[in-house]
């Protein structure tokens, strides 16, 4: 499905372009505008491994982020708060430098790009996820809470079999938005050596100095994988919502 939707684009492209303009690094009718599209698409796994990943670790950071942020206290609301308005401060871009090349010095750990690339995108993305966490359990009615009270249930079992699965349902469409923001920003990570489909299509501009026709093509991968992306999360939402 990918390699036919990627080749009807390209034969409008090639069909509809001016001769002066090099096409052919991306036709798949080709050999090398084959051998250039495999190795373009290549990067692909990375990209979702490295979203997917990120994501993941971000939804529970986020998560226990924002619970401190309910309390009564006013140290873990305080605590919370300094967090998320820190980390939001700071752009992704310049996180995934400081993570990548501060943390050996500042703390002795060095990992490789991939560990950099999803502790900064999920430092970053933790932020948003638990402001919308706390939005959504916040949004609950208290008589939930009440009558999980008056059957004696613990504060983690009420949360865990009351108010997070309502939570949970409100949540999905900011939580989907999340995802497709991480696979966005996920591109960032090429500056430092990430072998996702942002790297690929810049080090294919170097070899065949035609950036044009080959950032096309990386406007379409991110769009087509955006696009499917998004139709799960959306039948996700429909699947909940008959529950």
């Amino acid at each position: 499905m990918r390699r036919i939707v990627l080749g009807a684009a390209f034969v409008l492209l090639v069909s509809g372009c001016s001769s002066n303009w090099g096409w052919y690094v991306v036709n798949p009718a080709t050999k090398t505008g084959s051998i250039n599209l495999q190795f373009l698409i290549s990067g692909l796994y990375y990209t979702i491994l490295l979203s997917f990943t990120a994501i993941s670790i971000s939804v529970v950071l986020g998560l226990l982020i924002a619970l401190p942020g309910l309390s009564k206290n006013r140290y873990f609301r305080g605590f919370s708060r300094v967090y998320v308005e820190t980390v939001r401060a700071v752009p992704i871009l310049v996180l995934i430098l400081w993570v990548y090349y501060g943390m050996p010095q500042l703390a002795g750990i060095t990992m490789g790009v991939f560990w950099s690339g999803v502790v900064a995108l999920a430092m970053s993305d933790s932020a948003f996820e638990a402001e919308i966490f706390r939005a959504g359990i916040q949004s609950i009615d208290k008589g939930q809470y009440e009558a999980a009270h008056t059957i004696s249930l613990s504060y983690t079992d009420t949360m865990r079999f009351v108010i997070l699965p309502q939570a949970i349902r409100r949540i999905l469409p900011a939580l989907g938005n999340q995802l497709v923001y991480m696979l966005k920003m996920s591109s960032l990570v090429s500056v430092i050596g990430m072998q996702e489909l942002t790297r690929k299509a810049n080090e294919l501009v170097v070899t065949e100095y035609r950036p044009l026709e080959i950032y096309t093509v990386l406007v379409i991968e991110y769009l087509v994988l955006i696009l499917i992306v998004s139709a799960g999360v959306r039948w996700l939402e429909r699947r909940l919502q008959s529950d």
